[in-house]
């Protein structure tokens, strides 16, 4: 499948949205994760082509570059998450399979001063419920951390089932570090995962942080 139906797309809820990552975020984008470098580096994989902090732009160009044609090959669907309308993060739904699996992976990371305003369950739900009822994919999987208790809380408070500890999955902050997969299948929300966050309440009581399944 070369061309993922219903991509590119901008969504809404409230002040939250997911639009397409454009090249002309690069510049943005590098000023958010070297403010937050501390933020996210217990948490991200480690990418030696695009270091938390760095003065050249070259990187993130590279990387929006190599996600875009990404999308354009039907694996994956880069969001910047914004909130009233600003610049908040990062959403990826990759490493999608199509045939008998339709399954992908969802990684996300947030900005620190947008934390604890739901900004990350919302995203979240709006890229689920796009890719399980207009994409046509059937699971969709977050690899967290175990350390990562805030990034749990997400996915636990969204409903995503945890369904075991993959040893040594991903090279984050100089290690090899195990994660807990969770994930969610379109039966699993028959109503959609938005509307199941605002039966919920609609927002987390505690800070959102980064998700690593990228």
């Amino acid at each position: 499948m070369s061309r993922i139906r219903g991509w590119p797309v901008t969504l809404e809820e409230g002040p939250v949205g997911l639009r397409p990552l454009r090249v002309r975020d690069a510049a943005v984008l590098r000023r958010t994760r070297v403010r937050n470098a501390d933020w996210l580096r217990p948490w991200e994989p480690t990418h030696p082509e695009m270091p938390l902090q760095t003065s050249n732009l070259t990187p993130y160009v590279a990387m929006l570059q190599a996600i875009r044609r990404e999308a354009r090959q039907g694996i994956s669907m880069p969001w910047a998450i914004t909130y009233n309308g600003e610049f908040a993060g990062q959403l990826t739904v990759s490493a999608i399979v199509w045939g008998s699996a339709r399954s992908a992976q969802v990684g996300y990371w947030i900005d620190s001063s947008y934390a604890g305003r739901g900004v990350t369950p919302t995203a979240v739900a709006l890229a689920v419920d796009h890719s399980f009822f207009t994409v046509g994919l059937h699971r969709i999987e977050a690899n967290i951390r175990p350390e990562n208790r805030a990034s749990r809380r997400v996915a636990e408070k969204l409903g995503f089932r945890e369904e075991g500890l993959r040893k040594r999955q991903l090279h984050i902050d100089g290690a090899w570090r195990d994660h807990i997969c969770y994930a969610l299948t379109s039966e699993d929300v028959p109503d959609g995962l938005l509307a199941r966050w605002r039966r919920r309440g609609g927002r987390t009581a505690g800070p959102d942080m980064s998700s690593n399944a990228e």
